[in-house]
């Protein structure tokens, strides 16, 4: 009690009314989750019964119905809510000027402040005026760097943050060098000099990854890249199962010519025909979106995902060679590792935690589901069986359905009964890529065809039920608004997609670039839909009522997110796996929807 009543002490009315609300709001207007009595009043600065900073009714709260113990916890949890917000107002505050070569002010420059302890990146952008603002660090030793293609910068190393302080950096920048790991997807495909093995190398080699991390940033000899080569395709098995010599051949040519030692390949974007025109701006609004990145690096596999649990965590698949999950605790950036007992490849490839604290993934490769109990490490694999004509059996992503059963996509769509151990195959959906549910309980899904098509499987009955969209754009993931409306990618039509079930109706957004391309998609609070554009490196943003969209530049290249989840904060986490980081991002200064508290 001596620490709560040290913390009441310390807040004035300002701060205590802050507190009340935040806390009612991340608990839905109840204090305490357990205890049927006591309840926040949303409208008041007090609880309805006595103000819970006065402590006028704590003791009676804790004695009551929901019992000592259990109370206890509930109060111990909201107590961390309390001291971490408590804290997050007296975080310190970078601000500063980024001007370019000619002095004026210069938009669009990352600026970031990278925590020396724990590698944790916070990423803010500088606007028309050139200012840039990093709030909310925690105290510390940062260092602070400017991120500006074609550009360089004097970096602030060894800078100590303490709580509170205030302190402003002026960057002035400088022409720098462009490297092929600075440019996107879509640029690498236009500009990346024609060669035997770069259709091959597109085709099957960047269905994972890009080529600016795994590749251009460690140049090999021809029998380096032969190496490589071969250890993904015996890493990769199932991913690259037509990838035979020829190819691999063709694209070790191409490779050692590229990022070898040749001196005649073009050593930097710029200095291709054609660089120029592939370069995209932003306007101001863009501008306003911050991101903070944990370094989750340290596994032979990427980190493919980035989902909440009920305590905050986040779990991580670690797909590849990876054959682990991971669990993030943002609070300190430790990383725990849970690896399967086994060397082969199991194609880690979604992770989803439940209610109880079990964690729950697939093994892509192997046609596993797995179940983790992070309290004593134990993992426990379920293999299913069966043929699916011309596919090889699958399991994709997960998601866990009120009843506790697993549902996973992949060929077929199965769900799996913990109780029973049985599988459930839905043949009628096959090749199915996202899935999720909706407030029925019936499970959606899209399936990863040029000509694939939305489902639905009944909840009650069973049936599954297909509805084509007008393009054919090789659908890939879903979601669901609060009104029932369904929104999936479809990254070759580079447009976003919406289906409204009552009328049994589509209708398309066409996105904005050369190459929409959308993977990851989620829809928000607010009912308007994110998206990452998976070859040009940035995050959408769409107004279904207008079909608005702003597009928000990304502090990386290769960013590839396969997924986007929502916390219980508002922000949207995600994972970008060559960079091995995972992160969230939220709206500043005169962004026009939901800021997350950060």
């Amino acid at each position: 009690m001596a620490e709560l009543a040290v913390v009441s002490q310390e807040m004035n009315e300002i701060n205590r009314e802050a507190i009340c609300k935040k806390i009612s709001g991340e608990s839905g207007g109840f204090f305490w989750q357990t205890h049927p009595v006591r309840r926040l009043d949303l409208s008041c600065k007090c609880c309805k019964d006595g103000c819970i900073f006065g402590f006028g009714n704590l003791g009676q709260m804790m004695k009551s119905e929901g019992g000592v113990m259990r109370s206890f916890h509930s109060f111990l949890a909201i107590l961390v809510s309390i001291v971490s917000f408590s804290l997050s107002l007296r975080a310190a505050t970078v601000t500063g000027m980024v001007k370019g070569p000619g002095g004026d002010p210069y938009m669009g420059a990352f600026v970031q402040a990278k925590n020396q302890q724990n590698n944790i990146l916070y990423s803010v952008l500088s606007d028309k005026q050139g200012r840039y603002r990093i709030a909310s660090l925690p105290a510390g030793n940062y260092q602070i760097q400017i991120r500006a293609v074609g550009y360089k910068a004097e970096q602030q190393s060894g800078v100590k943050l303490a709580a509170d302080q205030n302190i402003s950096f002026d960057f002035a920048l400088q022409p720098g060098t462009m490297r092929w790991s600075d440019i996107s997807l879509n640029q690498g495909r236009k500009l990346l000099p024609q060669g035997k093995g770069k259709d091959v190398l597109m085709a099957n080699c960047m269905v994972c990854h890009g080529f600016q991390n795994v590749m251009s940033l460690t140049p090999r000899t021809e029998a380096g890249w032969h190496d490589r080569i071969n250890y993904m395709r015996k890493a990769m098995w199932w991913q690259l199962p037509r990838f035979d010599d020829e190819k691999a051949d063709a694209v070790v040519s191409y490779l050692a010519h590229l990022f070898g030692n040749d001196p005649t390949a073009p050593r930097s974007p710029t200095d291709t025909p054609g660089y120029k025109d592939t370069v995209r701006s932003f306007g101001e609004e863009s501008m306003n979106i911050a991101y903070v990145e944990f370094d989750v690096s340290g596994s032979k596999g990427l980190p493919w995902s980035a989902t909440p649990d009920k305590d905050g965590n986040l779990w991580m698949p670690y797909y590849g060679r990876g054959n682990e999950v991971a669990r993030l605790n943002p609070a300190t950036a430790e990383v725990k590792h849970f690896l399967l007992p086994f060397e082969d490849s199991a194609g880690v490839h979604s992770s989803v935690p439940t209610p109880d604290g079990t964690v729950w993934f697939t093994e892509f490769a192997l046609n596993r589901i797995a179940k983790l109990d992070p309290q004593t490490g134990k993992i426990t694999e379920y293999q299913d069986s069966g043929d699916v004509p011309g596919e090889r059996p699958s399991k994709h992503t997960a998601r866990v359905d009120a009843q506790g059963n697993v549902w996973t996509s992949g060929s077929p769509v199965t769900k799996f009964d913990p109780t029973t151990g049985k599988f459930t195959h839905f043949m009628d959906a096959p090749s199915s890529y996202g899935i999720t549910f909706d407030k029925e309980g019936n499970t959606w899904f899209v399936v990863l065809k040029i000509d694939g098509t939305v489902g639905r499987i009944d909840a009650k009955t069973g049936k599954v039920t297909h509805w084509h969209p007008p393009t054919q754009g090789r659908p890939q993931r879903l979601d669901i608004d609060s009104n029932g409306i369904v929104y999936f990618s479809e990254r070759e039509g580079s447009k976003v997609g919406r289906f409204d079930p009552k009328t049994e109706t589509f209708k398309e957004y066409p996105l904005p670039g050369p190459a929409g391309t959308p993977y990851a998609i989620l829809v928000d609070k607010d009912d308007t839909v994110w998206y990452n554009s998976n070859d040009q490196d940035t995050i959408g943003h769409l107004y279904p009522d207008s079909g608005k969209i702003v597009e928000y530049p990304f502090p990386q290249s290769d960013v590839l997110m396969r997924e986007m989840f929502l916390d219980s904060k508002g922000r949207i986490w995600f994972a970008t796996p060559t960079n091995n980081r995972v992160g969230y991002f939220y709206l500043t200064g005169a962004a026009t929807s939901t800021r997350a508290s950060k």
